[in-house]
């Protein structure tokens, strides 16, 4: 499927890690809803808008001019060094879906990267209530809002991306107070986090992979909270519901993983619970929506936001 990535040397200062995935161009919604599992923060390389050669030419490097158009790639940045498990993630997950890509690992140096991108990143108020603030910025919130604490230099990002705003503008409207939350792929643990900010009772989150689970649980234990628990599992392989099923059940995953997950969904609802699913390219919303129709589910609301989607679903009665 994909080639060998390249290690490089990282030297002995402290390093960041970029893993960069490359594909054909047609690809590239699927390997940016992939990447935005590892982070929320992307760098897409993609030249196929670029054909400015008769006009405008000598103000693009002309490497970019000639970049192959036919292909993209995805980056993520990650702290430290390593992340074979990471790597490993993604192949797995790149292989379900039936993609071929390029995986390429580099180190870059702090000091060139960790804190130049920091100026980009200021408070981000998502829905009416929720802000995601930086850990190194100072806000204080307006009557009514919660902020919440993260470092993009972890490992997993922080809402930026439209698949977590979703989540989080749902999260919002169907917290009411005291409702048993899970969350399947969390990332960061950024989902959980804001369900229990917003007033549920008790939040499981769980992930696939070890890293996200080690970075989340970092971020549950900054974030103060003792209503949050994260644990691996498989999907919904190894989720507890010994002590009883959930009232909202979050999926920020990917269309075709959704999809996997929907026929054994039911077992772990509550009566009358609602799934949040996001991480849906525009192009794959009806594909959802019709495996949750087929398995007597019904949408009862949908948003989107620059080509993505995310659905509120319940069971038929």
């Amino acid at each position: 499927m994909d080639k060998d990535y390249v290690c490089e040397d990282y030297g002995t200062e402290k390093e960041w890690t970029q893993i960069k995935v490359t594909s054909k161009l047609e690809n590239l919604d699927e390997i940016s809803a992939v990447m935005s599992m590892i982070s929320n923060y992307l760098q897409i390389e993609d030249y196929s808008d670029i054909d400015l050669k008769t006009c405008y030419g000598d103000l693009i490097d002309e490497s970019i001019l000639n970049a192959d158009k036919t292909v993209a790639s995805v980056s993520v940045y990650l702290s430290g060094k390593g992340h074979a498990d990471t790597v490993a993630q993604l192949r797995s997950r790149f292989t379900e879906l039936g993609l071929e890509v390029s995986i390429e690992i580099n180190g870059v140096n702090e000091e060139d990267w960790a804190n130049s991108w920091k100026e980009y990143y200021k408070p981000l108020k998502i829905g009416k209530r929720i802000v995601i603030v930086p850990a190194w910025e100072k806000y204080d919130a307006a009557e009514g809002e919660l902020a919440i604490k993260m470092d993009p230099g972890m490992a997993f990002g922080t809402g930026n991306h439209e698949t977590t705003r979703l989540v989080i503008e749902l999260l919002e409207k169907y917290v009411k107070g005291g409702e048993r939350l899970l969350d399947v792929g969390t990332g960061s643990g950024i989902l959980a986090i804001c369900g229990s900010r917003l007033g549920a009772g008790l939040c499981r989150a769980y992930d696939i992979d070890p890293v996200a689970v080690k970075v989340a649980r970092e971020n549950i234990k900054d974030s103060g909270l003792s209503n949050i628990s994260c644990d691996t599992s498989d999907l919904l392989r190894g989720v507890d519901k010994t002590d009883g099923g959930y009232d909202i059940i979050c999926a920020n995953i990917v269309a075709d993983i959704i999809i996997r997950m929907i026929p054994d969904i039911d077992a772990y609802m509550n009566e009358g619970a609602t799934i949040l699913a996001s991480g849906i390219i525009v192009e794959r919303a009806d594909d959802v929506i019709n495996a949750f129709s087929s398995h007597g589910f019904f949408v009862e609301q949908r948003i989107d936001d620059n080509g993505w989607c995310a659905l509120a679903v319940k069971k038929n009665k």
